[in-house]
């Protein structure tokens, strides 16, 4: 009976490592330590192995394509302006070389993972860009196994060597908040987006900071999906609170912020002499409305580029800094703000 070709499989289980780490040693790809590389090498020459041609060829084929999938509600995508800029800057920044962006919206996180292992292992891409980190994220340790080259949207991640484009949401937060406080308004409600996500965190903790650092008679966070329905339901809940009513609200994202000034023109109230609303996000959306809504400004297809740019520098193996700043937004000023009523003072 002939031997059978010792396999990538074999020197993996024999040297105690992971089937990535012997291809990258093999290949003389970072990603392992010098003396694992030595080590893998001697139970690969020990072991006789030799390189399958045509394995090799299909392995180091480019397939000229970066992954983005997306774990959110589509309806909720499909309406948000945010993601349709960031998309065209991506789209613009992979266009300039010649590589495709293959996109999937997925329900869950677990849907997520498994097309990261489905399509890594199909060679159907390069690497990937993730969005809308959590805590103890499940996503990071399955990209590092695999040694996938991946760039996150948002960030720091700490304990993880998967770099991340990102503004500190903590410092945009409080922007806001001094802005209304300077303006006299000592009760402020916050629509925050999906609870799990680091940035929702950090803008809640913000919210709560700005109290003592204001002098704020209350602030309080309400979670949401992100969703027009959702932002409308909750803005609701607090035009109907008949004590101490706020006299702001902050909404993290500018749908919800404009289905929010839907309601007060249902309720009957005047924006901004009964209600200031800001935007944590800006579009042509705030814009548009009457009155415009002050907002969060940012290039969202500027950032959309940004990232491309540090993706296929780390795809090409070159180094990339873990912590990359994007260009912190700026506070446009609108006519939904002003100074609190005086009854409500």
């Amino acid at each position: 009976m002939p031997r059978q070709r010792t396999t990538i499989s074999d020197i993996a289980r024999a040297a105690g490592v992971s089937s990535g780490a012997v291809s990258f040693a093999l290949n003389g790809r970072p990603g392992v330590s010098e003396e694992t590389r030595a080590r893998i090498l001697r139970i690969a020459d020990e072991m006789q192995w030799r390189p399958n041609n045509a394995a090799r060829a299909l392995r180091d084929a480019r397939s000229d394509v970066v992954g983005f999938v997306i774990a959110r509600p589509a309806r909720t995508l499909g309406v948000e302006p945010f993601f349709a800029q960031l998309i065209s800057g991506v789209q613009a920044g992979l266009s300039r070389s010649e590589i495709a962006l293959h996109m999937l919206i997925v329900e869950d996180t677990e849907a997520e993972i498994r097309t990261y292992k489905h399509w890594w292992n199909e060679h159907r891409v390069d690497g990937w860009i993730l969005i809308d980190l959590h805590e103890n994220d499940p996503r990071i340790p399955v990209l590092e196994a695999q040694q996938m080259p991946a760039i996150l949207i948002g960030g720091p991640t700490e304990h993880s060597n998967i770099p991340a484009v990102w503004t500190d949401d903590r410092e945009a937060m409080m922007t806001i908040m001094s802005y209304l406080a300077t303006l006299g308004h000592r009760r402020i409600a916050h629509v925050a987006g999906i609870p799990g996500f680091v940035h929702t965190q950090r803008r809640m903790a913000a919210v709560q900071d700005a109290i003592e650092e204001f002098g704020l008679e209350s602030a309080v966070s309400y979670t949401t999906d992100f969703s027009d329905s959702q932002g409308a339901s909750i803005t609701r809940r607090i035009l109907s609170q008949r004590k101490d009513r706020p006299t702001a609200i902050v909404y993290d994202s500018d749908v919800m912020a404009v289905a929010g000034s839907g309601v007060t023109r249902e309720m009957g109230v005047s924006v901004p002499d009964d209600i200031s609303i800001v935007a944590f996000d800006d579009s042509a959306l705030t814009s548009l409305v009457y009155p415009g809504i002050t907002s969060l400004t940012r290039d969202t297809f500027a950032l959309g580029e940004q990232v491309v740019g540090a993706l296929l520098e780390i795809i090409s193996g070159k180094d990339v800094a873990l912590d990359i700043a994007a260009a912190a937004p700026t506070l446009t000023v609108r006519g939904s703000t002003a100074g609190p009523h005086r009854h409500d003072t």
